[in-house]
């Protein structure tokens, strides 16, 4: 997971993420991305050996459509957006965000696996 200022670019962020992935996990030899990752992504990627397949949406398709492993994305988004710190802008600084990122998903997983209902704070 890599958190970055809204003032970094995909590019540049996609290079750095996808470095500190394959230094992390050298089993990983596939990823996917949207059409934001453009050649020079794709490029270091294969020197990393990671295979990176650009998820595009059909042209012709109006209105709405779930894209192939893009959901999953806008899924845990959708979780994330469950507690109520990351809701909103409230870091300064982007390691205060990626932390409490961590604890949100420490959280998911402590859930799933005791079998309790998440608690919600929207409608209150």
């Amino acid at each position: 997971m890599l958190v970055t200022a809204a003032s970094v670019q995909d590019g540049p962020a996609g290079l750095q993420l996808l470095t500190k992935t394959a230094a992390a996990h050298p089993a990983i030899c596939k990823a996917w991305a949207d059409s934001a990752y453009r050649t020079a992504v794709i490029e270091h990627a294969a020197t990393l050996g990671i295979d990176v397949e650009v998820v595009r949406r059909d042209p012709a398709t109006r209105g709405f459509a779930a894209l192939p492993r893009r959901w999953t994305v806008e899924r845990t988004f959708g979780w994330l957006m469950l507690h109520r710190r990351l809701a909103r802008d409230y870091e300064a600084l982007p390691t205060r965000s990626e932390a409490m990122i961590h604890v949100a998903m420490i959280d998911l997983m402590a859930r799933r696996c005791t079998g309790e209902s998440t608690p919600t704070w929207r409608g209150t």
